[in-house]
């Protein structure tokens, strides 16, 4: 939503999943996006342990300023790991999304997140009452699953006498 608000959607915006054998496409889109001004997105990117040296070594070489072009943006996501190059997060804005504390407040951001906020995701099934009352089940549910990752494994599988 943000890189469409402004403007850089569709084609000026690139998104790869790293893993297995994605880093050098993830170069070049690099590469592309300094020359071109486009955003780069690379996922996961605690799955390309082996490939962060070349990303650390990239953004020292390529990522100089008055060579990269001013719309050019890298958004990294990735969940914490040690292996990451420490040069990236000194020089690099870090944002964390946490899990909002407390069902209520679980489910209110739910709700309050796309798809489930656009009105047209309700109003296009035929059957109304229904799809509402199932989707706050699975929301419900996704509430109630990331409060008790709070209490680890107490209370899920463990035998009780009664």
């Amino acid at each position: 939503k943000l890189a469409e608000h402004l403007g850089m959607g569709g084609d000026q915006c690139e998104t790869i999943s790293l893993g297995q054998g994605q880093g050098p496409i993830a170069a070049s889109m690099i590469k592309r996006g300094v020359e071109n001004g486009h955003w780069v997105i690379l996922q996961n990117c605690h799955l390309a342990v082996s490939w962060m040296p070349q990303l650390q070594q990239i953004c020292e070489q390529l990522l100089v300023p008055g060579k990269v072009h001013a719309d050019f943006r890298l958004w990294l996501t990735s969940y914490p790991s040690e292996h990451f190059p420490v040069l990236v997060l000194q020089n690099g804005i870090k944002m964390t999304n946490e899990p909002p504390k407390g069902l209520r407040a679980n489910l209110l951001r739910s709700y309050l997140n796309d798809p489930i906020s656009d009105p047209s995701f309700f109003s296009d099934c035929s059957k109304s009452r229904t799809w509402k009352k199932l989707l706050f089940g699975l929301c419900f549910f996704h509430a109630m699953v990331q409060e008790r990752r709070n209490f680890g494994p107490l209370g899920w599988n463990i035998p009780y006498e009664f």
